[in-house]
């Protein structure tokens, strides 16, 4: 009989809600406006990176089309999670299919994992920039960054694939709450009437074999750099090659920071206001997309020359 009565919940149970500020939904609207000029922000500074680097040949270079990368998976992350965001917070509206949920999951994941390949994949650029810098552009022709590229998209679509089956084959006859403006696979799991340890035990793995090993290329990478540059007699040189670091490792702590931020405090800030939750959440997936044009604009001195001279244009043609 009680069997009978979950399949009956777990029938009528296909939908999930996403939640704003937990316990003061009534202030949403707070937050839609900001959230909104955030997401505008987002898209036109990717885009305007993008549209930069395609029209100016002298960009026409192995770390800009890695920044093309890297713009395109900012995109993706924000075109992924912010019409939820913005449906939760501007239309007071929390609830999600459960097949949107899983689809939005799929794509959150895909772009985060996309980026920390594309994070190695720019650090591996640095170091050959640093140590050949004669044979660079022979070591990273177009079709070697395309190559990398395609990897670095199929690495994350492979291993984030298995994610929405995994979580599909769970029971969900609990609360269909979830904790956040969007779907997350920690999120949705907890949630499960079902042992999710398969889950669990992926999730670990996954992160390990990816994520764990992304960071630790990424360090070998910049202990060989400074092991260069250290190397170099001309202090003026050797502050010059550092420099052309500068970006990248703002957007390593950019794009780790939160993401390590968000899972100690799932993990251990259960004693936290859900304000704080709530926050770190929003700047997990918000504030990387954001910062990432706006730190290579003001650190590439290529990048901003081209700004300033679109700018200076369009303003004397008005």
């Amino acid at each position: 009989m009680m069997s009978s009565s979950s399949n009956e919940t777990l029938v009528s149970h296909q939908t999930f809600v996403l939640i704003g500020i937990p316990g003061m939904q009534e202030k949403n609207s707070w937050v839609a406006f900001p959230l909104f000029v955030l997401y505008a922000l987002t898209l036109l500074g990717n885009i305007t990176i993008l549209y930069v680097i395609k029209i100016d040949q002298s960009l026409h270079e192995p770390m800009y089309f890695f920044l093309c990368l890297l713009a395109c998976s900012d995109l993706g992350l924000s075109i992924s999670t912010m019409p939820t965001m913005l449906q939760v917070y501007w239309f007071d509206s929390g609830e999600i299919p459960f097949n949107a949920c899983i689809t939005q999951m799929f794509f959150l994941h895909s772009f985060q994992w996309a980026e920390s390949g594309i994070l190695v994949a720019m650090a591996f650029d640095r170091l050959i920039a640093i140590s050949e810098p004669l044979r660079y552009r022979l070591l990273l022709p177009n079709t070697v960054i395309a190559k990398i590229g395609i990897a670095v998209f199929s690495r994350a679509f492979c291993v984030i694939f298995p994610i929405p089956f995994i979580i599909k084959r769970l029971p969900f006859c609990r609360s269909n709450v979830l904790s956040h403006s969007y779907c997350l696979h920690p999120d949705a799991m907890k949630l499960a009437c079902a042992d999710t340890r398969v889950n669990v035990l992926y999730g670990l793995i996954l992160v390990m074999c990816t994520l764990g090993l992304d960071v630790v290329i990424i360090l070998v990478s910049y202990v060989l750099i400074l092991k260069t540059v250290l190397s170099i007699a001309s202090r003026e040189e050797c502050l010059k090659a550092l420099n052309t670091c500068v970006s990248h490792i703002c957007a390593i702590l950019i794009f780790y920071v939160p993401m390590i931020g968000v899972s100690v405090v799932h993990r251990y800030g259960k004693h936290l206001s859900p304000i704080v939750h709530m926050l770190m959440a929003n700047i997990y997936v918000a504030v990387p997309p954001l910062l990432n044009p706006v730190v290579y604009s003001v650190k590439t001195q290529q990048i901003r020359q081209r700004i300033c001279n679109i700018l200076k244009l369009r303003k004397s043609r008005a």
